[in-house]
């Protein structure tokens, strides 16, 4: 007795090729902008959550990057200005947490409103860009991530870091 006879095996490439067909076929836009090289994924500004009940989101190396790369993003440096002025990520404001008061007005007379924010620290054990983010909710920005890893996993992780003035 043989295991597999001519109509199975016919059946099974039916099977095979009508899976592949319905799969091109319910794909192709995605297809066909990765073949041409259009852009394939949205943008995550447009769909970025908001953060609510006044905490502000989470955010991964990975994700930060992400927001860096397509300049999605103001990056917000909670640390204090020795700190900042030492080493930042290339392009972030300074706004430490204890000079808040003072700073915030400036910084919000720069930074409209609807702009997605990155606020960051010195990594996991510093809770500064948690807090800073919560002011920056009260204060009226709605898309407020925190980069748990901060600046120590930024630079560990060999990414864009400059010297400045805080």
């Amino acid at each position: 007795m043989r295991l597999f006879n001519k109509s199975l095996l016919v059946e099974m490439a039916l099977i095979c090729l009508l899976a592949a067909v319905l799969g091109f076929a319910w794909n192709h836009q995605l297809l066909y902008n990765a073949w041409t090289g259009k852009a394939t994924a949205t943008s995550p500004t447009r769909n970025a959550p908001v953060a609510q009940g006044g905490v502000p989101l989470p955010a991964g190396l990975m994700q930060v990057k992400e927001f860096y790369d397509r300049k999605e993003a103001v990056f917000v440096d909670a640390r204090d200005g020795t700190a900042f002025a030492a080493s930042h990520i290339i392009g972030a404001l300074s706004l430490p947490l204890g000079e808040t008061e003072v700073k915030l007005p400036q910084f919000k007379a720069k930074v409209p409103q609807t702009t997605l924010l990155v606020v960051y620290c010195n990594g996991y054990d510093c809770h500064d860009s948690m807090d800073l983010g919560k002011k920056l909710l009260l204060a009226g920005y709605r898309t407020v991530f925190v980069f748990e890893g901060g600046y120590p996993e930024w630079k560990d992780a060999g990414y864009p870091v400059e010297g400045g003035k805080p």
